[in-house]
């Protein structure tokens, strides 16, 4: 049976509501307020929301963000173009005038069970599959790892995860979460390298209506999202410098303020922080601000890239043949004797993140009964990690050969082509441009931009500051 949840100030409205859905079989919720129904409730239990716009206290849009993903439908006595594009454009699933005929209530709401999966329907397919979501290595490190995370699972200190890109640092955080007593909560994951800075502290902390142009309504902020939940931090070291002060207040405080906000609002969130990069070193440097840094580094986790992982990589690489198999609804195939010594060879410097890839590609292109070396490309992938300079400095490459350059010099520009210059325009131009500017230049996003640099490692460095005369 769904289960509804109506969210009205005016009990009138909600009565007349709630006998429409009840007599069509379905379980009908009520709360007059969206701190009511934050406090009442817990919102993923429900299939679907069906909010006023106008409220007391926080705007009834409030509750998309809240309650995500259970799909939210605002219905509203103050009917108009602009607020209901507002509310499609912060995610509700439709829009309804009071009154609104009985008729008209039902087809949106079928509809809208219809074409958005219920929340429980969702954990227990989950729960179905969880046993088979991870991976559990036996490399001594790994082993360490899981034991760390069941101990630091059960408190609510903040977590600092480090280890190089593509680790799988997100993965560990979720493991952290889903053992600890806020499982039942959302987890809220946010890259701080993926939101442009002149939006990261709006999106983190929310905004009050007219707090700047453009801010047409109140917005939750992702960490009030994550109230009674687990706030996941992704390469914190990508944090502004002003955000981070307005983090550390949160993390000392354990309130927040929504910008143009007078008023400071308690959250219950766990924090946990992820980068690849030495956070000891930016702030000994002052590009991360050592308080900070003190307040997220309680329980460390470690994470050892994949090259130091010795057998396990080729157990992960079986595992991943075939998970993938299954998820891509291919033949399972096994890997060849020559493809597993390939797997073993290879540095993998974009660590499982670039193994899964590398299957994924294996699993699709295969033809016979076994994945070969050439279904993986990884013997093409070899020479793009040799072509980042140790220096970070200018691209180069090794001399050519004249006895062999014949033989391989078509193979390489073919293969290193695209990479190569992706490296060399960036190193060239990243003095004069932005990285808007860089990414609009290369025809990519800001964060597929951000995630080639880190593959590459090509940082950018910063303008030294000037000294006042």
């Amino acid at each position: 049976m769904p289960h509804v949840l109506l969210v009205d100030d005016e009990a009138y409205q909600r009565q007349s509501l709630r006998k429409i859905l009840e007599s069509h079989g379905i379980k009908v919720a009520e709360a007059g307020s969206v701190a009511s129904a934050d406090q009442q409730y817990d919102l993923l239990t429900f299939d679907l929301v069906i909010t006023e716009l106008r409220l007391p206290g926080d705007s009834g849009s409030e509750l998309i963000a809240l309650a995500h993903p259970v799909p939210v439908v605002v219905m509203t006595n103050y009917a108009s173009l602009r607020s209901a594009v507002e509310a499609m454009k912060q995610g509700a699933v439709d829009y309804l005038a009071k009154p609104c005929a009985a008729d008209d209530l039902l087809a949106v709401v079928h509809e809208a069970l219809a074409q958005h999966p219920t929340v429980k329907n969702n954990k227990q397919i989950e729960t179905d599959a969880s046993e088979n979501s991870y991976f559990e290595g036996a490399c001594p490190l790994l082993a360490k790892l899981y034991v760390n995370v069941r101990k630091i699972a059960q408190t609510d200190s903040t977590v600092l995860i480090l280890g190089e890109t593509g680790t799988g640092k997100e993965l560990t955080a979720r493991r952290v979460h889903e053992s600890s007593p806020r499982a039942s909560r959302r987890m809220v994951a946010v890259n701080c390298a993926a939101i442009p800075d002149t939006l990261i502290e709006s999106e983190l902390f929310g905004y009050e209506k007219g707090a700047f142009t453009g801010a047409n309504t109140n917005r939750i902020g992702l960490i009030e999202a994550a109230d009674g939940g687990t706030l996941f931090l992704d390469e914190i070291g990508e944090l502004p410098l002003a955000a981070q002060a307005r983090l550390l207040r949160f993390i000392q405080e354990g309130e927040i303020r929504r910008i143009g906000a007078v008023t400071s609002k308690r959250v219950d969130v766990r924090l946990i922080c992820a980068t690849h990069r030495d956070l000891a070193q930016l702030a000994q440097d002052n590009e991360f601000r050592q308080d900070l840094y003190y307040r997220i580094n309680v329980l460390r986790l470690v994470i050892p890239p994949l090259r130091a992982r010795g057998n396990d990589i080729r157990a992960m690489a079986e595992w991943f043949a075939g998970t993938i198999a299954r998820r891509l609804e291919q033949p399972e195939r096994r890997l060849s004797d020559h493809a597993l010594e390939s797997v073993l060879r290879y540095q993998w410097p974009g660590n499982v993140r670039e193994l899964e890839h590398a299957i994924e590609r294996g699993v699709v292109m295969a033809e016979g009964a076994e994945i070969e070396v050439a279904d993986l490309g990884i013997q093409q992938a070899s020479p793009i990690a040799r072509l980042v300079p140790a220096d970070r400095g200018r691209a180069t490459s090794p001399a050519p050969n004249p006895e062999s350059q014949s033989d391989t010099s078509a193979a390489t520009d073919e293969e290193l082509s695209l990479e190569d210059y992706f490296h060399r325009f960036v190193i060239e131009h990243q003095e004069s441009m932005s990285e808007t500017q860089l990414a609009q230049k290369l025809g990519i996003s800001r964060k597929c931009l951000w995630e080639r640099r880190q593959r590459f490692n090509i940082s950018r460095k910063k303008a030294p500051k000037q000294k006042p005369a």
